[in-house]
């Protein structure tokens, strides 16, 4: 009985760890909340690699018209929060995610006619930022510690033109077994300035991008002490290479 009641709190606080991501910043200007983010209500990750919503996540339910100026080269900000608003109660410890939700954050492009009305079926993605781990901190990590911020630099070669730019979140605390990494991604609405001339290379689709096998997917990130810093190895991010100017 006390295992059954141990079991049950500890699926709770797993769950209570999720995020979604409903923000942008450009150069340091907040552009307000859910302002041309397509995000759900639900919290809850993707596990399975082949889900027809991949793309962009499912059960969206913000949406509105706003497309977002970015300058190519512009830094660029992405804030997650653990429920639509941020923390889900007062000094949530979960806010933005679980501290146990360590993995990746990379960043997609895929150009558009109208970014503000574009579907997601058939789209073709390329990869623009990432961030893994370094010296055993994850970007998760510095995600928390920005507050729910994270932050890249936009190519200065991307074309203008409107782009839905998908963010995406890898949790690997249980990824040790397939199946069980947990995909967190929402896009937003944006229009890409300045004089490049890249409108991608190297693209991938969502879902297809990814097998439940490959190794930055299915991984044990932790050491035999249990500390969750991949064992001193290097961890292979998943999808293709970042764009390159």
């Amino acid at each position: 009985m006390k295992f059954t009641s141990f079991a049950l709190c500890l699926t709770a606080t797993v769950v209570s760890g999720h995020t979604i991501f409903q923000k942008v910043s450009v150069n340091g200007a907040d552009q307000g909340q859910l302002k041309g983010v397509r995000a759900p209500d639900s919290d809850n990750p993707i596990q399975d690699v082949n889900d027809g919503s991949f793309a962009c996540n499912k059960g969206i339910t913000h949406t509105d018209s706003t497309v977002i100026s970015v300058p190519a080269g512009a830094k660029v900000g992405a804030w997650w929060g653990h429920v639509i608003g941020g923390a889900q109660s007062s000094n949530d410890p979960d806010n933005p995610i679980a501290s146990s939700h360590k993995g990746p954050i990379m960043v997609y492009l895929a150009k558009v006619d109208n970014a503000a009305s574009a579907g997601t079926s058939g789209l073709k993605w390329f990869k623009v930022a990432e961030a893994g781990v370094s010296n055993g901190v994850w970007a998760v990590d510095t995600m928390i510690s920005n507050g729910g911020w994270h932050y890249f630099t936009m190519p200065s070669c991307v074309a203008p033109g409107d782009y839905l730019m998908r963010v995406e979140l890898i949790a690997l605390h249980s990824a040790s077994t397939q199946g069980q990494a947990q995909f967190y991604m929402e896009c937003a609405q944006i229009r890409v300035t300045g004089s490049g001339s890249n409108t991608g290379s190297n693209t991938v689709s969502f879902p297809g991008a990814y097998s439940a096998t490959d190794p930055g997917i299915l991984v044990n990130i932790y050491d035999n002490s249990g500390n969750p810093n991949n064992g001193g190895r290097a961890y292979t991010i998943p999808g293709p290479q970042v764009l390159s100017c």
